[in-house]
């Protein structure tokens, strides 16, 4: 299993850093990303802590961490620009916060971060089939989430991407201890959803995917 979308107390989240990694291998994770929210002001802090803990975790729990961000209700047209910054400085990873039916995100927030190349969209709400297209030719993931108050369109979500060819990744959206959720409670969280196991396992080869990519993309700088 791989979670690319968890919180630490940096941000909204309950847990340390260290905390968030021993839960995750404690509970059958093999790669967790850090994504605490942020915008223009706290990237920096929230990337430095996770680059500055992240090897000394990996190797004393035997388990990959990855740095990352979740852009969240930074304005539309600021995204892209914002997601450049984040990279460059050392991000793994690139999440957006999208535009969840649960909250009052600003409008065109999903579109602005397909456009922008991030790495994934999280728990979109609603996609139009020109947004999934477009996802696919900037090779930007779409979430499927097992957090309760943003999972209410994750069918829609899931029959959409899926028929159109997008890729897809499902995430924990990691708050507090009790959002880690191991293999079998992820599956009956994703059978309400008519998510199979088998799907669930493509959406875990495409997370090691995202990985990969990104570990290529860092040899290069």
């Amino acid at each position: 299993m791989i979670d690319l979308h968890t919180h630490t107390f940096m941000s909204d989240g309950a847990l340390s850093i260290s905390e968030l990694v021993f839960s995750e291998k404690n509970a059958g994770y093999e790669a967790v990303a850090i994504t605490d929210h942020v915008s223009f002001s706290n990237y920096k802090s929230v990337i430095d802590a996770v680059n500055k803990e992240k090897k000394m975790l990996e190797k004393e729990y035997d388990i990959e961490v990855y740095s990352g961000v979740e852009l969240t209700y930074v304005p539309p047209n600021r995204i892209k620009e914002l997601a450049f910054l984040v990279r460059g400085y050392g991000a793994d990873i690139v999440v957006v916060h999208g535009e969840t039916d649960s909250e009052n995100v600003p409008s065109g927030t999903n579109r602005a971060a397909i456009e922008a190349g991030v790495d994934i969209l999280a728990h979109p709400g609603y996609l139009t089939d020109e947004d999934i297209s477009l996802s696919i030719k900037n090779n930007v993931y779409l979430e499927i989430t097992t957090r309760p108050s943003h999972r209410e369109t994750n069918g829609i979500i899931f029959e959409k991407v899926k028929s159109l060819g997008g890729k897809l990744v499902c995430n924990n959206d990691v708050h507090i201890y009790e959002n880690i959720l191991k293999y079998d409670d992820i599956l009956k969280v994703l059978s309400r959803f008519n998510i199979k196991e088998d799907d669930y396992k493509i959406m875990n080869k495409n997370s090691r995917e995202l990985l990969n990519r990104c570990k290529k993309s860092e040899k290069n700088l």
